[in-house]
């Protein structure tokens, strides 16, 4: 079977970090042959690290998109680019992986699905935090229906103090926001997946701009530059669902608690809940008393045997590559992370103006 050849638009920190070492380890099913970004340097340095003897470089996104044996696209740019990239790729006639968010806007997030659509060619976006072992498992808790009806959630992504400083995380124009749209992002997607629920009625939202005004302010990757902060510090939103379900969002860089979690979510149904506060526990009524459960994910090995352990980023793409060769759907949908994309921008709307947000779901 011939290897699946993969083009990186964008080899910045993520592609780096994440997309790339994933994909080298699938290299029996797949090899990437050409990089691009913007900053050359950054994509022959990709090229060096992940590529092979014949690996192309690009300045251009276009130019790698001419290539006709170029099969696969793994779109890494900043957030402002993401959609017409991915359109510009599927137009081409490749598959893409774009990295979350899927857009800034709801109208920009459309026009990728529908493109995804017209194509024929599969699209799916960057959640790896679905691909954690206590995702999955919660998952399929979720799905065999220990929880009931899910009528309550909240979704967790906050950070004390730890405001990404570099790239254009900061830039309200190449980002579309601050950690709503960056790490927000994550916990509102595991929450509506573990809940099956795409439907949202109304959201209201509040955004803040308190502590990114600071100068010389504690940070984990050091100082911020204030005058470049033009995104929000931090957002909640409440989102109700058509259903009556209710979902509570909070995302922050920077929050004066010691109350933190990332990509996390709490779940309460009818039947029990659950929680990824510090570990996974399930919780319940059974035989007329309460229990909490707390599952083990440490690993079970025997004595000078290790086993073998897959990171969430390294399932993601095995499973996106498999969905690929086998022509399933990839576990992340499009039209599942466009109705993040509009909450997210109904929750910015809603900061905003004051007011709530009404989706059209009809």
């Amino acid at each position: 079977m011939a290897k699946l050849r993969i083009g990186i638009i964008g080899c910045g920190g993520i592609a780096f970090g994440k997309h790339m070492p994933s994909l080298q380890k699938l290299n029996d099913k797949v090899e990437m042959v050409a990089f691009c970004d913007i900053v050359e340097e950054r994509a022959r340095q990709a090229a060096e690290q992940f590529g092979g003897s014949g690996s192309k470089v690009y300045t251009d996104y276009r130019e790698l998109l001419a290539d006709p044996s170029i099969d696969v696209v793994h779109v890494c740019t900043p957030n402002a680019d993401h959609w017409y990239i991915t359109v510009d790729a599927l137009e081409a006639g490749k598959h893409v992986m774009c990295e979350k968010p899927m857009a800034k806007s709801t109208a920009e997030a459309k026009k990728m699905v529908d493109a995804a659509r017209r194509t024929g060619k599969k699209l799916t976006i960057g959640y790896q935090n679905r691909f954690r072992a206590d995702s999955q498992y919660l998952y399929q808790v979720c799905r065999r229906g220990d929880l009931g009806e899910i009528y309550f959630a909240k979704a967790h992504a906050v950070r004390r103090r730890a405001v990404p400083t570099w790239g254009v995380f900061l830039d309200e124009e190449k980002q579309g926001g601050g950690p709503l749209i960056d790490i927000g992002t994550h916990a509102l997607d595991l929450t509506l997946w573990m809940m099956d629920n795409y439907t949202p009625k109304y959201a209201v939202g509040t955004t803040y701009h308190k502590l990114g005004k600071r100068r010389n302010a504690a940070n984990a990757w050091g100082p911020w530059d204030p005058d470049k902060f033009t995104v929000e510090d931090s957002a909640f939103g409440f989102v109700v669902m058509e259903n009556g379900a209710t979902i509570f969002l909070e995302a922050s860089w920077a929050l004066n608690t010691l109350q933190v979690d990332e990509a996390k979510c709490t779940l309460c149904g009818t039947e029990g809940g659950a929680d990824m506060i510090g570990g996974l526990r399930i919780n319940g009524e059974e035989f007329g008393k309460l229990y909490t459960k707390e599952v083990d994910f440490s690993a079970t090995g025997v004595a000078f045997f290790e086993g073998q352990s897959e990171s969430a980023a390294d399932l993601e793409a095995r499973m996106w590559i498999d969905a690929i060769l086998h022509d399933e759907e990839p576990v992340v949908k499009p039209e599942q992370a466009l109705v993040v994309t509009q909450i997210l921008e109904a929750i910015y709307e809603s900061a905003r103006t004051g007011q709530p947000v009404y989706f059209n779901n009809r």
